[in-house]
């Protein structure tokens, strides 16, 4: 059986990834999808954390995975709304890459 350690182990790699991926990338939607790589990992922290706190009545507490609930919920709007700003950006500028997006004004 995985312990906590194991969860945020993994956790961290992928927070690493996506801040990695945010830093160095240069394509606009890579970026984007490390930003939701970011936001898994720091929802898988909040379910491990939930699963190892056990309660006085011997039941695991189940408000992180309430956490994360809201979270995939308001991160499928961020998508939407993303990947909108996104498509209104390259039928602007047609380009996606950031170092050609320098103003909001073409």
């Amino acid at each position: 059986m995985a312990s906590l350690n194991d969860y945020l182990l993994v956790s961290g790699l992928l927070f690493a990834i996506g801040l990695a991926g945010v830093i160095i990338r240069s394509n606009i939607i890579v970026i984007f999808m490390c930003l939701e790589l970011m936001l898994a990992a720091a929802s898988l922290t909040l379910v491990a954390f939930s699963r190892f706190n056990v309660s006085s009545n011997g039941l695991p507490d189940y408000d992180g995975q309430v956490f994360v609930f809201f979270i995939i919920t308001v991160a499928a709007a961020e998508v939407a709304v993303g990947l909108a700003i996104i498509v209104a950006l390259y039928r602007a500028r047609q380009t996606i890459n950031v170092e050609d997006l320098t103003s909001m004004r073409g």
